[in-house]
């Protein structure tokens, strides 16, 4: 098996080449800075700006506050820090190790963990300095999604080329646990709201393995999924797991009361990246292959409901806290898409609010 089939560009086997590839609760107005927009209307899941970051993004996470954005420059060793507020880059990019994959912010955003596929490490950013403090956090082989528990106590590492995951104590910024063995190249990784469970998706093995936090063992799976699963988002409630598979061409909702697939989705050519918004209504899944394209799912039916153009080579995919904006980077053009999710009136954005009250987070549902 060639394990470094599982990371887009990477592939000598598996890989196909494809590219040249209205609430009645609330309405509310909050101003958007949406820069170059003039006085026009932009509808709904519009790219309203792109933003310039370095070469070969893959990763992206956005700040608990909302206002910062932090992307992995796989090829340059670095990561861009985007401003939200203007979208545009602020300071120099920050060098991290070799080959930075994915990002993940703890939830007071003091700091941010990156993986270094090429160093089988970890780098820890200092969010108020965008500073690395510290020397890289041994993990094992080839890591590349994290995840952090809610309490912001561990962060969950898969290790692709391991075949298995690390577990990070914060605190310490050391390994407390692992490597815990999990399915054929662990890739995408996200953990329950609750903190209870981890979900794996094993690239190689077309499935998703279930982790408890409590004892760090697997306590389901494997999960069969679509071929070759890449990303993992897991809705508000906690009640389904969005799973992209990058072969597959599809999405596999998986119900975590029975941990089973419900359903299969079809999307855009080699999806990559998926987030859910906040109250859960919608998933944003990038699709690699489409020709630059990002498919959105309205959750409750499990539709797909509009195909964004974005940049070429869709990868990441970050969603901000307040619902608005989903930040998208572009690997292939070496881009940050920034789309729109309510509708903007020139620099003003309005959010409709929810239609049914439920879910979570300041942005309801779109329209």
């Amino acid at each position: 098996m060639n394990h470094h089939s599982s990371f887009r560009g990477f592939s000598t086997t598996r890989r196909r080449i494809r590219r040249p590839v209205f609430g009645l609760a609330a309405i509310a107005l909050m101003v958007f800075g949406v820069a170059g927009m003039g006085t026009g209307t932009a509808a709904a899941d519009t790219v309203i700006a792109t933003v310039p970051v370095e070469n070969d993004p893959v990763g992206v996470a956005i700040t608990p506050d909302g206002s910062h954005a932090y992307v992995t420059n796989r090829n340059d060793g670095s990561v861009s820090v985007i401003e939200t507020a203007g979208n545009t880059v602020v300071g120099s990019p920050i060098t991290v190790g070799n080959g930075p994959r994915e990002v993940a912010i703890t939830p007071d955003g003091d700091h941010a963990y990156v993986t270094n596929t090429f160093d089988d490490s970890v780098s820890v950013i200092e969010t108020a300095s965008n500073t690395v403090v510290g020397i890289p956090i041994p993990v094992g082989d080839g890591p590349s999604g994290v995840a952090i528990t809610p309490d912001g106590a561990h962060v969950y590492v898969t290790n692709t080329f391991g075949d298995s995951v690390s577990v990070i104590e914060t605190a310490s910024n050391t390994v407390v646990a692992g490597p815990i063995l999990v399915g054929d190249d662990p890739s995408g990784v996200a953990i329950t709201p609750d903190g209870s469970h981890v979900y794996i998706a094993n690239s190689q093995g077309d499935s998703v393995s279930v982790m408890e936090t409590a004892g760090n063992t697997v306590v389901a799976g494997p999960i069969l999924v679509g071929d070759e699963p890449s990303a993992v988002a897991i809705t508000p409630d906690g009640a389904h797991v969005y799973v992209t598979n990058t072969f597959g061409d599809s999405v596999s909702v998986i119900e975590t009361a029975g941990n089973t697939v419900v359903q299969n989705v079809t999307v855009g050519i080699s999806p990559q990246g998926v987030a859910v918004t906040p109250d859960g209504s919608r998933a944003y899944v990038t699709d690699g292959d489409s020709g630059g394209s990002v498919s959105v799912i309205e959750t409750a039916g499990n539709t797909v409901i509009e195909t964004v153009p974005v940049g070429a080579g869709p990868f990441g995919v970050a969603i901000t806290p307040d619902g608005n904006r989903a930040y998208v980077v572009n690997g292939d053009d070496d881009t940050v898409s920034v789309i729109a999710i309510e509708r903007c009136l020139g620099s003003l954005c309005i959010d409709f609010g929810s239609l049914t009250g439920s879910g979570s987070g300041a942005g309801s549902s779109f329209s």
